[in-house]
């Protein structure tokens, strides 16, 4: 899809739904915007988008469909019902919820979908809030090879690694395999800093050699040095982290499969909500460690 002819309607401006929806403006695409908190807009309201009252209005004027919102019931309330996107979108609009969501949910919004001849793809990413900024998300999509390709145009402007995992459903799977792999992964920077220090060592220093080795990951070079300067601003919030392992459990309990990693984290990131933390970044996790 080109840009010049293509009106994107972004709905969800949080932490990484305002940079993904500015750097398709800043490619050139027509954006209108719907969010349930105007002022979070701002930016780019100011920039030359378009604000819709509802997610209505929005629909029925937009050639393609993001939502990044954040919970599957506020996905549920945002497609389904007479003012939602299935009921007032055109035909052949392409749908894209980029929310970690329910991979049930995902199915069921493209067989909806497809009874109104709407085409819906699954496809949430990962990269947190640096991702978002700099264009380079990793998106996992679900959904048909056809209307991949046709979108691929606006995926390229938000992401570098995009790939189709496969039908309707596997981007949302594909994505809960990524919580997985960051829960457990938490938990180890998180001992690896307080160990560090306990020892006397320099913990950025210590990151220095460890972050180019075996124990290599995105946490440890982008969060790890957040957890060392005591900046708990969210790139992503503890609360929905709490929301995508909850998710990812239930599916892995589903296919009868034990994943005692995601568990211990789920209980662990459970416990600093509840001390206050839901709203800060994932890498606050580290408060549990310090005594």
């Amino acid at each position: 899809m080109e840009n010049m002819d293509t009106t994107i309607g972004f709905i969800g401006t949080g932490v990484m739904g305002k940079s993904m929806a500015e750097n398709l403006m800043n490619a050139g695409y027509t954006l209108s915007v719907y969010t349930r908190t105007k002022e979070k807009a701002k930016l780019l309201l100011d920039n030359g988008a378009a604000w819709k009252n509802t997610v209505a209005e929005l629909a029925k004027g937009a050639d393609v469909i993001i939502s990044m919102v954040g919970y599957p019931q506020d996905v549920e309330a945002v497609y389904f019902g007479e003012n939602g996107i299935l009921e007032n979108a055109r035909e052949g609009t392409v749908v894209i919820d980029m929310t970690t969501s329910k991979p049930a949910l995902a199915k069921k919004i493209y067989q909806a979908a497809a009874e109104k001849n709407i085409h819906a793809l699954d496809a949430p990413v990962s990269g947190g809030d640096v991702g978002a900024k700099n264009g380079t998300l990793a998106i996992m999509a679900g959904g048909d090879q056809e209307i991949f390709d046709q979108v691929l145009p606006i995926f390229n402007v938000i992401g570098s690694e995009i790939i189709l995992q496969g039908e309707a459903g596997a981007g949302q799977h594909t994505k809960l395999c990524n919580q997985i792999t960051i829960a457990s992964n938490m938990i180890g920077v998180s001992e690896a800093i307080v160990y560090a220090k306990k020892a006397g060592l320099d913990p950025t220093r210590v990151l220095d050699s460890i972050t180019t080795g075996a124990a290599g990951s995105w946490s440890l070079s982008n969060l790890a040095p957040r957890m060392i300067q005591g900046d708990y601003a969210p790139g992503f919030y503890v609360k929905h982290f709490i929301k995508d392992m909850t998710i990812a459990l239930e599916s892995a309990e589903e296919m009868g499969m034990s994943t005692p990693g995601l568990s211990l984290s789920l209980k662990l990131y459970k416990e600093l909500a509840e001390k206050g933390e839901a709203d800060s970044g994932t890498q606050a996790l580290i408060k549990l460690f310090y005594n």
